[in-house]
């Protein structure tokens, strides 16, 4: 389990940074929505783990408001590329 939440975590990032190095707003956007699905599959994952009792449920709490954080961020940087791309 431990293997899978790095390799979402890591997936985050490295959606954005392929993200930007495609052409156009389109592309973009694209990879930020994988990048989205990374991070609900990482949600997951730490569901998971407060369910097997892996961490505690403060910690799941803590690890939790960080993942929304960063999906509220994906969402909103989504919609400005969606945006921009929308205005030509």
């Amino acid at each position: 389990m431990t293997i899978q939440i790095r390799r979402c975590a890591a997936s985050i990032a490295a959606n954005i940074a392929e993200g930007c190095g495609k052409r156009g707003n389109g592309e973009f956007q694209r990879f930020l929505n994988i990048a989205c699905g990374s991070a609900s599959e990482l949600e997951y994952h730490f569901l998971l783990a407060r369910d097997l009792t892996f961490v505690s449920e403060a910690e799941y709490q803590e690890l939790n408001h960080g993942v929304v954080e960063v999906k509220r961020m994906l969402a909103s940087l989504a919609g400005k590329v969606e945006a921009e791309r929308r205005a030509g």
